[in-house]
């Protein structure tokens, strides 16, 4: 890890103004944003130089699920922690796969419930996943060496056969973990009181069983469970298929009741500018340029683009079922990064905008925010994740929920 200058920054949203005074998503936008929802939220932080989005993301919005159950002033829970224990899990899979589940720093908003329910959780300040002299995430090094590890472990397998292998790999690859991440946290004190990861876990009064994912792809039948063909699906998490239309109204229906959502999202598209605090899909493409482009873990700005599009609002493509299943089919549409939605907006042309937050610091304009437009989210849209109880009704029949 590099030492580099803090970039954990607890700085209060300041986009959360009254319902009645416009905002905008940069400094030299014409776009006015009227609120139509608004919800609690903890501080933007920034993932660093790390494939961890899916952690923080989920963790913002299980973050916003403790205040909506009363917790004012939650803890920040520990992004690392997750992320590590996932290594745990997905290593051994990858292993007893034979290399044929996917390895890598990435994950799913699954993930989450599924560390929680087997591990627990702990608060950052009891794990921070820093090392000494550390002030910011880079796991570049590490993820090198953990692939190195696994995929050497591969190679011995096919030479030995049918011999097998020992018990000895897994603590091999948790004294990678602990050189990287720190030791692995067994028992803390937290408020004057002593906690096991497991029992902070139950202190939290969170049933991981609550939460769903919703997706919406037409090569799988519609109002039926499936499984979501990504890499990052490393766990085989399940998500429930919706019509369009649905996906879209239960994003706004969890927002006007209280419910914020997780959002996994395709972020390479030209419409998408985190540095000018928007995303759009205009018609005409080519009024979009691109200068350089983006990381692989999509863990900063990434490339630089200029257009009009971002600073005054134009006529956006009409976003039909098959087009969408188009960008999943061929691959335009991919599982790039996780998000946070935490509100609705109208531009000055009635025109929906979903407000976004992201962990990738707060350098943009909107201090680590980003307006959505609905096209953008019906486009390019992976799946959305949420408390069942933020979908209306008349859906969850549907589901059998």
């Amino acid at each position: 890890m590099k030492k580099k200058v803090l970039s954990i920054l607890f700085i209060s949203f300041s986009i959360a103004v009254s319902a009645q005074e416009p905002t905008t998503n940069s400094e030299k936008s014409d776009y006015k944003f009227t609120k139509v929802s608004l919800l609690d939220v903890t501080p933007v932080l920034s993932q660093g130089q790390t494939g961890t989005c899916w952690s923080f993301s989920a963790l913002s919005f299980f973050e916003s699920e403790l205040i909506r159950k009363g917790n004012k002033n939650p803890a920040i829970l520990s992004q690392m922690f997750i992320s590590r224990k996932a290594y745990e899990a997905k290593a051994e899979k990858y292993i007893r796969m034979d290399g044929k589940s996917n390895f890598s720093e990435g994950g799913a908003f699954h993930d989450i419930p599924f560390v929680i329910k087997n591990y627990g959780i702990v608060p950052q300040s009891a794990y921070t996943g820093l090392l000494p002299g550390c002030y910011s995430y880079d796991h570049s090094e590490m993820f090198s060496v953990l692939n190195g590890a696994v995929t050497g472990l591969l190679d011995y397998m096919k030479e030995m056969g049918s011999d097998g292998i020992s018990t000895s790999w897994k603590p091999a690859l948790n004294g990678i973990l602990d050189a990287y991440f720190g030791p692995d946290v067994k028992e803390f004190d937290f408020n004057g009181k002593k906690y096991t990861s497991k029992s902070y876990a139950q202190s939290l009064n969170l049933n991981m069983d609550d939460y769903v994912s919703i997706t919406s792809f037409t090569n799988n039948a519609p109002y039926s469970k499936c499984f979501l063909a990504i890499q990052d699906n490393w766990s085989w998490g399940e998500s429930y298929n919706v019509e369009l239309n649905d996906l879209v109204s239960i994003a706004e229906n969890a927002l006007a009741n209280g419910y914020t959502l997780a959002w996994g999202a395709d972020v390479s598209e030209k419409g998408f500018s985190f540095r000018n605090g928007i995303a759009v899909v205009p018609e005409d493409p080519s009024m979009v340029d691109v200068y350089g482009k983006d990381n692989k873990n999509y863990s900063d700005a990434g490339a630089e683009k200029k257009s009009n599009a971002f600073l005054s609002p134009v006529k956006e493509l009409t976003i039909t079922p098959e087009l969408r299943q188009k960008g999943y089919d061929n691959k335009t549409t991919t599982d790039d990064h996780g998000m946070h939605i935490i509100g609705m907006y109208k531009d000055q042309n009635g025109t929906r905008f979903f407000l976004v937050k992201n962990s990738w610091g707060t350098g943009n304009y909107p201090k680590g925010y980003l307006y959505v437009s609905e096209n953008y989210l019906k486009y390019k849209t992976i799946n959305l994740y949420l408390h069942k109880d933020g979908i209306q009704t008349s859906i969850k029949k549907k589901l059998n929920l």
